[in-house]
C-alpha cells in the first residue's frame, strides 16, 4: 500500500465522521481507528491538519472523476464538461454533508489560497480530461469560466432536494447554455471588429 492509497483511505473513512464533527484532527483519527491503523498515521498521513485532509480530498475527487468518466471523445466539448461536473458531483451523493463541512472549512478567510488552488487544479482537470490543449490566453479564460460553473453547480446540488438531482442538472444545462452564448457573442464582435478597424501596420525593418 503507498502512501496516496492510505490517504486516499482515510479520507473515504474519515466522510461519515466529517459530518458530525467536521474535518478535525479527531475525525482523522477516528477514521484511522476504523481502518484499523496505527493512530499518529493519521497526522503523519496529513501534516497540514484537516485543511490538507480536505485538499486530498479534493485530488481524491479530481482523479476518481477523471477514471469515471473513461473515454469522451465521442461526446462534443460542452457535454465532456457536463459528463465530468456531473459525475464528479454523483459519486458524493451519500456524503454531501461531509462535504458540505470541507467547504465550510475552507471558507475561512486564512484558508482562502487553498480553496482557489484547490478550484483551479479541480477545473484545470475537467479541461485537460475534455480535451483542452491550448496555451494561450484562452487557457485562463476557460478556467475561470469553468470555475464559475462549476462553483455555482457544487452550491446548488448541496441543497438540491428534487429527485436524483434533477433540479441541478437543469441548472448545469443552463450555465453551460449561458456560457456557449456568452462565447459566440464574443466571437462575433471579434469578427465584426476585423471588418470595421484598421488593420495593424506591419513592422518595418530597421
Amino acid at each position: 500500500m503507498d502512501f496516496q492509497d492510505i490517504r486516499d483511505r482515510l479520507i473515504v473513512a474519515a466522510l461519515p465522521h466529517a459530518v458530525f464533527d467536521g474535518w478535525t484532527a479527531k475525525t482523522l483519527v477516528l477514521a484511522a481507528t476504523d481502518l484499523e491503523m496505527e493512530l499518529s498515521l493519521a497526522e503523519r498521513a496529513f501534516m497540514g491538519g484537516p485543511v490538507e485532509a480536505v485538499e486530498h480530498f479534493a485530488d481524491f475527487g479530481d482523479r476518481l472523476m477523471v477514471a469515471d468518466c473513461g473515454d469522451l471523445a465521442t461526446l462534443k466539448t460542452p457535454d465532456r464538461i457536463k459528463m465530468l461536473i456531473r459525475t464528479r458531483l454523483e459519486r458524493w451523493s451519500p456524503h454531501r454533508e461531509a462535504l458540505r463541512r470541507a467547504l465550510a472549512l475552507l471558507a475561512l478567510p486564512s484558508n482562502a489560497p487553498i480553496a482557489a488552488k484547490i478550484t483551479g487544479r479541480t477545473v484545470d482537470a475537467m479541461w485537460r480530461a475534455a480535451g483542452d490543449v491550448s496555451h494561450d490566453f484562452s487557457w485562463y479564460t476557460k478556467r475561470a469560466t469553468l470555475a464559475g460553473v462549476y462553483t455555482a453547480t457544487l452550491l446548488y446540488w448541496l441543497d438540491d432536494g428534487s429527485p436524483d438531482c434533477a433540479d441541478s442538472w437543469a441548472f448545469l444545462d443552463r450555465r453551460l447554455a449561458d456560457v456557449g452564448r456568452i462565447t459566440k457573442a464574443r466571437k462575433g464582435v471579434g469578427k465584426w471588429l476585423a471588418t470595421v478597424l484598421p488593420k495593424p501596420a506591419a513592422s518595418k525593418r530597421v
